[in-house]
């Protein structure tokens, strides 16, 4: 019964891996197929926001410990 979960997980892993890697496969070439330029540049405005956002909540954390008197020092 040991042998179960680490065959299972494994054989899931490589099943939903093949799946991703050939939806993400498909995806991509329709996209470049049917816009080349307009992927590039939505995909690069979406991870500046998303960087944007991730650095506003972490100063928006910290102030907010600081305010708390937490102790932040490494």
């Amino acid at each position: 019964m040991d042998w179960f979960p680490v065959v299972f997980i494994l054989f899931k892993v490589v099943v939903l891996g093949a799946g991703m890697f050939f939806a993400v496969r498909w995806h991509y070439e329709q996209d470049r197929k049917a816009q080349k330029g307009a992927v590039l540049s939505a995909v690069g405005k979406i991870s500046l926001a998303l960087l944007l956002a991730l650095v506003g909540l972490l100063s928006l954390t910290f102030m907010l410990a600081r305010m708390l008197g937490m102790d932040m020092a490494l």
